[in-house]
């Protein structure tokens, strides 16, 4: 009678944890952004020695603070396939609600309160537009820019439209959000990265994150799978709106006015900061660290055509040629998978 053959049991795979996670970690798009952030940073170093000094570094993450903190909206609303012109315009007008609240002998809690939900009303504006009167996003956007802005004139001016183009901001608390510091560090920077933590976690482990992912890989497939299409792209237009406004009362904090023109131009950094982290424009890619890097980078670049006292063209002239760069190259990559 024939034996039955003895089955020796599988040898265990060969562990190699280290090496694949650095192996993914190179693959990613992500640290690709932060080896030219370093290359940038390094390369400053010799052109200004005053780069380095702590007050210029804190002043560059002070800087890029209210335009990482609206880049976490926008990387929502990209990676949905969509995109919001209006974050800059956003800002401007909740922060001129907020100041006109105080200056009218409104509690400083109440009217920062109102501030950010009034952009909060503007970004849920924003995504009724879009998900109920099916209007392109970039068209719906732009009209709430003009909007927007024209809300913060009339907050600042009244209905009679006079000249007055700011409105004083000076309360402790205010203050503090744009202003403090919590030892060296501004506290801004506390805030922006506060955010990017909790958004990251949020887009990670939750199924409202995953299906924003989701609804910017396949709209159609999500929809059919059940995803509440309309209503992801509700909240991350109505979120995008709230963060905005934010960056609103953190302006008008570091400032101590509310002002018109804040914001003015800088949706445009926004979405550079978002495409250069590695978020695709056709949706369905990117992450917020990614965009808090490209924040960094456009802050550097800013700070350094500062030290080396580029002239104002070349410096819009070159923040142009970056964001036309970084869609180029989200093009590029498109094509090449």
């Amino acid at each position: 009678m024939q034996q039955p053959e003895t089955v020796q049991p599988a040898k265990p795979a060969k562990r190699d944890g280290g090496g694949s996670f650095l192996r993914r970690l190179l693959q990613t798009r992500e640290f690709g952004v932060f080896l030219a952030l370093v290359a940038l940073v390094v390369l400053m170093r010799f052109f200004s020695p005053y780069f380095w000094k702590p007050d210029n570094v804190f002043n560059v993450l002070r800087g890029m603070s209210t335009i990482g903190i609206m880049a976490i909206g926008q990387t929502m609303i990209i990676v949905t396939g969509g995109i919001d012109l209006s974050v800059g315009s956003v800002l401007a007008a909740s922060a001129m609600v907020a100041a006109r609240l105080l200056y009218l002998g409104v509690p400083a809690w109440i009217a920062v309160v109102c501030g950010l939900g009034f952009g909060t009303l503007l970004g849920l504006i924003n995504g009724l537009v879009i998900t109920r009167l099916k209007v392109n996003p970039f068209i719906a956007t732009l009209g709430m820019l003009s909007i927007a802005r024209g809300l913060a004139y009339l907050l600042a001016s009244g209905l009679q439209g006079t000249v007055a183009s700011n409105i004083p901001f000076k309360d402790p608390i205010v203050d503090f959000l744009g202003n403090g510091y919590i030892g060296p560090v501004p506290f801004p920077v506390i805030e922006m990265f506060g955010f990017v933590i909790l958004f990251s976690l949020f887009l990670r482990y939750t199924v409202l994150g995953r299906q924003i992912y989701a609804v910017g890989s396949n709209e159609q497939a999500a929809r059919l799978s059940g995803v509440p299409v309309n209503l992801v792209k509700l909240f991350v237009y109505t979120i995008t709106g709230m963060l905005a406004a934010y960056s609103g009362i953190i302006t008008a904090g570091l400032l101590g006015t509310s002002a018109t023109n804040a914001g003015t131009g800088s949706e445009l950094d926004v979405i550079a900061a978002v495409v250069i982290g590695g978020a695709s424009l056709a949706g369905g890619e990117g992450t917020i660290i990614g965009s808090i890097i490209g924040a960094a980078i456009m802050a550097v670049l800013r700070n350094a055509f500062v030290l080396l006292q580029f002239p104002i063209y070349m410096q819009t002239i070159t923040i142009g040629v970056v964001i036309i760069l970084a869609v180029a190259l989200d093009q590029m990559r498109r094509r090449t998978r």
